[in-house]
């Protein structure tokens, strides 16, 4: 009886929270509901986390070369879509980079960026694919959770931005995201057309200082919001969320550096040794 009331409690709650949605958005793909992409993304985690392993367990790692070679390149080439896309219907003609408001009018443009924002909240369910390769090719070790974290709350947090706040100052991150991933997934395919492609490869650690510089901006712009006398930004709830995601995001990727290049975990091979050498010298200097 008690679940029952909770229940119906439940949907009153959602059915008065959703009356204030953008109806702008509400018959494209995935948007009638969060529980779709809700039942998707559990199913992501339990695929990557358990099912999989398990069902690769006494299998060979497959051969994806020339999958993820396209794989890699066709996100690069969305990315860039996405990037145009973003700066011409509001980044690159006429936003201020302070103060922007969501536009609901149903304008081209206003309507450019709404679609644009569904475009990016998409492309998170694509990226996916990352951690199921990487699982399909046993590469357990690169299913950390790092990856795993920001491949399932991405899509979670955007179904809420497309649904309420469609463009505006919310959605500087995400321009920022799309350059991030034209670089990053460049690197990754030509790191997938094999060793010969290697000697192209020298700035991996530098990667990782773009994400970091990414995060910087991200947490830098949306903290204006705070500092301004006047900005009737429609949502201020997501204001906290980006910011949040920021920050977060920020020590994630600070601690990932700390143990991939201070201490060589991710440095070449040669590399390493130099790295691990270095280390036994300090430690050697210190107790002396």
């Amino acid at each position: 009886m008690a679940f029952r009331e909770f229940k119906t409690t439940a949907a009153q709650l959602y059915d008065e929270w959703i009356k204030d949605a953008d109806p702008r958005t509400e018959d494209w793909l995935l948007m009638s509901s969060p529980l779709p992409q809700t039942i998707i993304i559990a199913f992501y985690i339990y695929f990557v986390m358990l099912l999989g392993p398990r069902l690769m367990e006494n299998r060979k790692p497959f051969e994806m070369k020339k999958v993820l070679v396209v794989y890699n390149f066709s996100i690069v080439a969305y990315s860039l879509y996405m990037c145009y896309e973003f700066v011409m219907s509001g980044w690159g003609t006429g936003y201020s980079f302070h103060c922007d408001l969501v536009d609901y009018s149903r304008s081209p443009q206003a309507m450019r960026m709404a679609w644009t924002c569904w475009l990016y909240y998409f492309s998170k369910f694509i990226e996916m694919l990352d951690t199921i390769f990487f699982v399909l090719r046993k590469k357990y070790n690169q299913v950390t959770f790092l990856h795993v974290y920001h491949h399932s709350i991405m899509p979670f947090t955007w179904w809420f931005g497309v649904r309420f706040a469609a463009g505006g100052m919310g959605t500087f991150h995400a321009l920022l995201n799309c350059i991030v991933h034209v670089i990053m997934y460049t690197y990754y395919g030509l790191s997938a057309l094999g060793p010969a492609y290697q000697k192209y490869l020298w700035w991996k650690k530098h990667l990782t200082s773009i994400q970091l510089i990414q995060f910087v901006m991200v947490s830098s712009h949306i903290s204006q919001y705070f500092f301004m006398k006047d900005c009737p930004y429609q949502y201020p709830i997501f204001i906290c969320i980006i910011g949040l995601y920021g920050f977060v995001f920020l020590l994630l990727f600070l601690h990932f550096w700390y143990h991939a290049y201070t201490k060589g975990k991710r440095l070449p091979k040669v590399l390493q040794k130099t790295s691990m050498a270095q280390n036994n010298n300090d430690v050697h200097h210190k107790t002396e």
